[in-house]
């Protein structure tokens, strides 16, 4: 039975930088790999499409959907946005229902979302903590309850833009040299954050050097890294 991959993004074009890597990947392995994100957004990370003259906010979303299902597509995986807005993004009790529902439907065995603490993106905490509760709730760690539950998947926090900033250590780097054109597709999408392209080329190169010095091969050319917030259960080590 194939596998399948939650990658949950508080913005249209974030699990492109972060993930793109890691979804091509699994979905190359013969998983499915599912991406939500949260919100377009539209408000905060759209500026180059501001720059047009009459723009709309429900233009910006338009554009944003179509970049995010391009880059979705190139990748192997399906993209749907909740559309819940952004700066800030706010999720209520019904947010985080539609969540835990999705999660349930799908039956992730791993999910990837951003970090909890982001001091120049608020909203990437609030996806987190977000994630974090829907996937308790959908897991449930097995136990009988009112309430449909599933078998908990893996959580696995993506890099941030600044990592240093955000707590973020790494416990897992993944050798995307393999799917890189595809990451290269996604990234080209993205043309309202296009700026974005050279900085996570080289931050693919910056973490191919860390993994080759960790695991000495010497054939790793870019790597995405990541950190596990929750220990991973084994049989032998």
């Amino acid at each position: 039975m194939a596998e399948t991959m939650l990658v949950v993004s508080a913005h249209a074009a974030d699990f492109v930088w972060r993930a793109a890597g890691a979804i091509a990947t699994f979905v190359g392995t013969g998983g499915t790999a599912h991406v939500v994100a949260l919100s377009y957004g539209e408000r905060g990370e759209s500026g180059e499409l501001w720059n047009e003259a009459g723009q709309t906010e429900e233009r910006v979303k338009q554009i944003r959907h179509g970049e995010a299902t391009t880059a979705a597509a190139a990748l192997g995986a399906e993209f749907r946005s909740l559309d819940l807005g952004d700066y800030p993004l706010v999720i209520d009790a019904k947010a985080v229902e539609l969540l835990t529902d999705l999660i349930r439907e799908l039956e992730p065995s791993v999910i990837l979302t951003h970090a909890a603490v982001d001091p120049f993106n608020p909203d990437h905490g609030v996806a987190h903590d977000a994630t974090v509760q829907a996937r308790q709730l959908a897991g449930g760690a097995g136990v009988a309850s009112a309430f449909t539950t599933i078998a908990p998947p893996q959580l696995l926090i993506f890099e941030p833009h600044q990592p240093e900033l955000c707590g973020f250590v790494p416990t897992t780097f993944l050798d995307i040299t393999p799917v890189w054109e595809k990451k290269v597709a996604a990234m080209d999408a993205m043309g309202a954050q296009s700026y974005l392209k050279q900085y996570y080329s080289e931050r693919g190169e910056h973490r191919a050097n860390h993994a080759r010095r960790i695991c000495g091969r010497s054939d790793i050319r870019y790597a995405e890294a990541f950190q596990r917030e929750i220990p991973v259960v084994v049989d032998a080590l």
